[in-house]
This record gives structure tokens, C-alpha cells and sequence, in this order.
């Protein structure tokens, strides 16, 4: 199976940053207003919200995997519920691939496989190289077009 880019690493611990100075603003803000929460209780909370970020970030990372099977994309993935995916190409509607602004700077894009038959069905393969991505969207986008002649 296949590993993600070890740089998704850095875009999750960067996910994780962005609650933590959510709640530190709100303490300084509720503390300047007079609220009865000191800001040192709220910067004790984002701390422990970052590093319990950071450490999903580094666990999700070892357990996620991907495989282009024969008759299926195969994902394994999940911190605390371990979750197993298969996608027949059958169901797959088409694939894209998509770069935000932290996977830019760090030279990674994401696929999106958009399947048939159900909502909120998609699947999103992060942490790729963008060269890894395109090739896998152009496989993906192949085997489904394969499938839909095979099934007919």
C-alpha cells in the first residue's frame, strides 16, 4: 500500500495551529472585556488543543494508506476509528485534483474521487506530490472508464 508525502505532515500540524489561536483570541478578547476567564486559562486550553493536534497529525499520518486495486481504490484510515474504504471504479464519477493555498506552499495537492449512488460519498486522497496527483487522478479516471464498459 501507499504511503501520503511526509510534508502532509506539516499542512495537518498547521490545521492544528489554527484552533488553538481561535481559542487564545477569544481569552485575550474575553479577558480585555472583563470576562471571567484569565487569559492563561485560555492560552493553558489552545496549548493543549495544538499539541493534541500535533499528535494526530503524526499518528494519522503512519496509518494512512492507499492502493489502486484491480477492480478498486482501497483507503485505510483514521486516528481513533479506524476506518477501511473500498470504491469500485464502477462508482466513480470522475476525479479531481485540488491545491489550496498551505498545499501549495508545500508542494502537495489532493485527488477527490466523487462516486455515484450516495451523498457525501467522495474521497480525498491528501498529502501527494502534484505530478503523484495528476498521474493518479489520469489511473483513476481510466479504470473507471474501463469499469463502465466492463459493466455494460
Amino acid at each position: 500500500m501507499e504511503s501520503l508525502n511526509s510534508r502532509v505532515r506539516l499542512a495537518w500540524v498547521v490545521g492544528a495551529l489554527v484552533p488553538g489561536a481561535v481559542i487564545l483570541a477569544i481569552g485575550v478578547v474575553a479577558g480585555r472585556i472583563g470576562a471571567p476567564i484569565p487569559p492563561t486559562a485560555a492560552a493553558g486550553v489552545a496549548v493543549v488543543v495544538v499539541a493534541l493536534g500535533v499528535a494526530a497529525a503524526f499518528v494519522r499520518y503512519r496509518v494512512w494508506r492507499f492502493e489502486v486495486r484491480d477492480d478498486s481504490l482501497y483507503l485505510v484510515r483514521g486516528v481513533l476509528t479506524r476506518v477501511d474504504t473500498s470504491v469500485p471504479y464502477v462508482r466513480v464519477q470522475h476525479v479531481d485534483t485540488r491545491r489550496g493555498p498551505i498545499e501549495r506552499t508545500l508542494g502537495l495537492a489532493s485527488v477527490v474521487v466523487y462516486t455515484a449512488g450516495s451523498r457525501g460519498a467522495d474521497i480525498t486522497i491528501p498529502g501527494l506530490t502534484p505530478a503523484r496527483a495528476s498521474d493518479l487522478r489520469e489511473r483513476l479516471r481510466e479504470l473507471a472508464t474501463e469499469s463502465e464498459f466492463d459493466a455494460v
